[in-house]
């Protein structure tokens, strides 16, 4: 009973004693701006598109090109994603279309192109897409110069001629679209799940 009751008074003591000086007083006084209840995360600052939106703080303890990178892949492939799976429930289609894929919609697709192989064949092409994009990762981690997402892939030009504030303009386009694909394709494909029916999934 003392051991337990002294175990007690020592938490209570602890929460009053003083926080140990890791940070500075401006850092811990700026809030997230996406989440003012929080501390905003200094790592983020100087990134396109930086809201303050790091609420597990990963940005802590994983370089901040390195999330970049995810961030943008993942969104771009999600704008693709998206635009597929909606694309084969309005009825798009490679013609001659195989006898074992007729009839199948973008959710019933999954099981049965496992079943046919052709999912291995993805995951393959996929890895080496992976392995080889992995090189210009880690040497962007190394200081290369690299900024993240960048693949020097703009045929179209977007970017040519453009000054710093066009280009951080597009960028800023482009993070936010990867951000809204993210959300995008996770609800189509929850919905699509929920009415197993047609686009738009009512």
């Amino acid at each position: 009973m003392k051991l337990a009751l002294l175990a007690s008074l020592i938490g209570v003591a602890a929460a009053f004693a003083p926080k140990p000086a890791g940070r500075s007083a401006t850092t811990l006084n700026e809030k997230s701006s996406a989440l003012p209840f929080m501390d905003y995360p200094p790592n983020l600052k100087g990134y396109v598109g930086d809201v303050g939106f790091d609420p597990f703080r990963f940005s802590d303890f994983v370089p901040m090109d390195f999330l970049r990178e995810a961030e943008l892949k993942h969104g771009r492939m999600c704008m693709l994603a998206w635009t597929g799976f909606c694309a084969v429930d309005m009825g798009l289609q490679v013609y001659p279309v195989p006898e074992a894929y007729e009839g199948l919609t973008s959710v019933t697709a999954h099981d049965a192109l496992v079943k046919q192989g052709a999912m291995g064949q993805i995951l393959l092409w996929i890895s080496i897409a992976e392995t080889i994009s992995s090189v210009a990762v880690v040497q962007m981690l190394e200081g290369s110069g690299r900024e993240p997402g960048d693949f020097s892939l703009d045929p179209v030009g977007f970017l040519s001629g453009k000054s710093e504030e066009e280009v951080n303009e597009m960028k800023l386009k482009e993070i936010t679209h990867c951000r809204l694909a993210m959300m995008a394709f996770s609800g189509v494909v929850t919905q699509a799940v929920l009415t197993q029916g047609p686009f738009p999934y009512v």
